[in-house]
């Protein structure tokens, strides 16, 4: 009797998305090596906030991404309680809910907009009065006039479920080689092979291209295989609040800024939203405004130590919706582009990335978003 083979996968990219890939392939028997650039889950991954806003963060022409967001947030319970059994990690999914706060008149109506937007979407967000606001969240603004209420977007704390995925990802089987960037995807007769690290070829069945912002930087694959991904710089910063009497419970959108409480009395204060390549410099003037706009949503800031300011580098796409499943490279499959919703689609990236592989046909969920939909302009290129 012939034994089937187990198929080999390799992985470029060991952030959240790589991993959970590389996790799930593992885990039904794949031979799975995932190469990263630099640390496992230390990219995009771990300069994250973590907000599983599907939502509250909904946009006008988002409407078919909005469908990939709300499936994939409704994986995130069961799939936050099997990683932590199979990590033996607690990664703090927190059911809070998430605060859209109207500062004056104008914030208020701009909300009010949205929100009718948000209802023909049939999304269950609530309008909350000024007094409604401060009995949950007391240390608001006073000035502030009301706010959009989101009981569906929760939050997890990003770094941990990265810590997590590279412990479940290598006791299923997955090989995580770190600070072991690939210089090549090789291909053969019009077919990935596999990936070149410092000048050895690694041999696959397939590769999954999951680098994030790198992923466009990748040498050997032709100009219509490329994928348009570009680095959005976003600075942060992280106060620190007493953890037994937090000034923020939920997560607050507030205009020009977020702020996302953690257990441990961290409060990450996000994101500036920059064009500038791979720019790794904090400035001053993107942490003023990420100060100014917090300390006009939560003035009691003032007094907080700051225990950690950060960039790092969202993968845009050119409509900011990722690139997933096939393309143009026969056996190279794209995972990328996520740009601010990594972790959030985590789950059924995952999912549908691994049974695209093991079985050989995409979940329809996923159609939508193939390299295919930039093709004209690429060819314009």
């Amino acid at each position: 009797m012939l034994e089937t083979r187990s198929p080999r996968i390799a992985i470029i990219g060991a952030g959240v998305i790589g991993l959970a890939i590389g996790w799930r392939l593992a885990q039904s028997g794949a031979c799975v090596t995932l190469f990263e650039r630099g640390a496992a889950g230390r990219g995009a991954s771990h300069a994250a906030a973590g907000m599983l806003a599907a939502c509250a963060e909904v946009e006008p022409g988002e409407e078919r991404l909005l469908t990939l967001n709300r499936a994939s947030q409704a994986l995130w319970p069961g799939f936050a309680a099997e990683l932590e059994r199979a990590s033996d990690t607690v990664i703090d999914l927190r059911t809070d809910g998430t605060l859209v706060i109207a500062l004056n008149a104008d914030d208020r109506a701009r909300l009010l907009h949205y929100l009718e937007f948000q209802h023909q979407l049939g999304l269950a967000l609530d309008w909350l009065s000024a007094a409604e606001v401060k009995r949950r969240e007391p240390h608001l603004a006073p000035a502030l006039t009301g706010a959009v209420a989101s009981a569906q977007d929760h939050q997890v704390d990003n770094r941990k479920v990265a810590a997590a995925l590279r412990i479940a990802a290598a006791r299923s089987g997955a090989v995580i080689h770190e600070h072991a960037g690939v210089e090549r995807i090789a291909i053969e007769h019009g077919r990935a092979v596999g990936v070149i690290v410092a000048g050895t070829l690694h041999r696959a069945d397939t590769v999954v291209l999951a680098a994030g912002a790198w992923s466009r930087g990748i040498d050997g694959l032709p100009a219509e295989a490329r994928p348009p991904v570009r680095p959005v710089k976003g600075q942060m910063l992280c106060l620190r609040m007493e953890p037994r009497a937090p000034l923020l419970r939920h997560v607050v959108w507030a205009p020009d800024v977020y702020l996302v409480p953690r257990h441990d009395g961290r409060l990450l204060v996000g994101a500036t939203v920059e064009e500038k390549g791979f720019d790794p410099h904090l400035t001053a003037g993107g942490q003023l405004a990420l100060l100014s706009a917090a300390w006009r949503a939560l003035p009691g800031i003032e007094d907080l130590p700051i225990e950690e300011s950060w960039v790092g580098f969202r993968p845009g796409s050119r409509d900011d919706a990722p690139i997933l499943g096939h393309g143009p490279v026969a056996d190279l499959v794209y995972a990328t582009g996520h740009h601010r919703n990594g972790i959030l689609l985590t789950p059924i990236t995952a999912n549908a990335i691994a049974g695209l592989i093991l079985e050989g046909h995409g979940a329809p969920l996923i159609a939508p978003f193939g390299l295919d939909r930039f093709m004209p302009a690429m060819a314009a290129e």
